[in-house]
């Protein structure tokens, strides 16, 4: 029963992804390279996969000659970065994948869904988009794409849907920071966790926005913290912004650089409080952003049932248009 509330989940999570104005820009149908294994070099852009085998994309892989394979297997292939719009954010669509994946852009985790052993829980029907840091693209040549599966029975491997790099077509990236996809968490509670140059590399990873479910994490009704790095390039807006941190499940506090800038919390039980209907709007002081390196982390209380930052928009953006974002369910829809 826990692992069909994920896969609920985890399907609901990227069909908000889905909800948003994107187009595709670049199709990537058509043969990748191929191997069954798992190392961890082979999501490296530099890695020699000259000799690997060859196969179709989207294609079951008992299908293109490896039948009966159950296992983990890594997909690779390239894409020019010169095609691309550098005023707009990027996702890549992988269709739909069995059982369980993770995605690399140039050696950089930008997405996952399902959960690999010890935790398994398969994902075969959740339709993977994923959103690409800005940062983590070559605008003026090749980027690599690696994709690491793992299949528990029957059909595995990237099998059907649309494949291709999509962009968003009603956000302009000098507009804010769009924060959604790979978050580190961890299930305590530690004032430490909100300094900006405090380790968090061992970290469990989430998506944002996701149910903590999705991650294995049940009946917590405690404590946990979220951290994401982000990098504002020479240039970028940095005054006059205001956060959004989507809606939390079921008390927050909200740090930006170590700095604290809003919390939401009813002090009310399970039942009566509403907090975890509140979409999080928080203005950042002027001369908190920076350019280069910067770090949010989120304090989240759960007082019963789910937990989490489980539904968007978490994005920066300028104060004029956080009003206008605000008043939408989902601001793309």
């Amino acid at each position: 029963m826990k692992k069909i509330l994920i896969i609920l989940l985890i399907i609901g999570v990227q069909s908000m992804i889905l909800g948003q104005d994107a187009r595709r820009l670049l199709n990537l149908r058509g043969h990748w390279k191929f191997s069954i294994g798992d190392r961890e070099e082979w999501s490296a852009t530099d890695y020699d996969d000259s000799d690997w085998e060859e196969i179709y994309v989207p294609e079951r892989w008992e299908r293109e000659g490896f039948n009966g394979y159950d296992g983990f297997a890594w997909y690779r292939t390239k894409f020019s970065g010169k095609g691309l719009k550098k005023d707009r954010y990027h996702l890549i669509s992988l269709g739909y994948i069995d059982d369980v994946d993770e995605v690399f852009i140039n050696g950089v985790k930008v997405g996952f869904s399902g959960g690999f052993y010890p935790d398994y829980y398969t994902a075969w029907n959740a339709e993977r988009v994923y959103m690409i840091p800005p940062e983590v693209l070559n605008y003026d040549g090749d980027n690599q794409i690696a994709v690491r599966v793992y299949d528990q029975g029957g059909e595995g491997g990237i099998y059907s849907g649309a494949i291709g790099i999509l962009y968003l077509d009603d956000f302009y990236a000098e507009d804010g920071v769009f924060l959604e996809g790979v978050w580190k968490i961890k299930t305590a509670d530690d004032q430490d966790f909100a300094d900006p140059n405090y380790d968090d590399s061992k970290w469990q990873s989430i998506m944002v926005p996701s149910n903590w479910k999705t991650i294995g994490i049940y009946d917590l009704n405690d404590f946990a913290w979220y951290r994401k790095t982000f990098t504002l390039q020479p240039g970028a807006k940095t005054k006059d912004m205001t956060l959004i941190c989507g809606k939390i499940d079921d008390f927050d506090e909200v740090y930006v650089n170590g700095q604290k800038i809003g919390e939401t919390n009813d002090n009310r039980r399970m039942g009566a409080s509403r907090s975890y209907a509140e979409l999080r709007v928080y203005n950042i002081p002027n001369g908190l952003l920076k350019e280069g390196k910067n770090v949010i982390s989120v304090r989240v209380e759960d007082i019963g049932d789910n937990g989490g930052i489980y539904e968007g928009p978490v994005i920066i953006l300028p104060t004029s248009e956080a009003a206008r974002v605000s008043r939408r369910s989902y601001w793309w829809r």
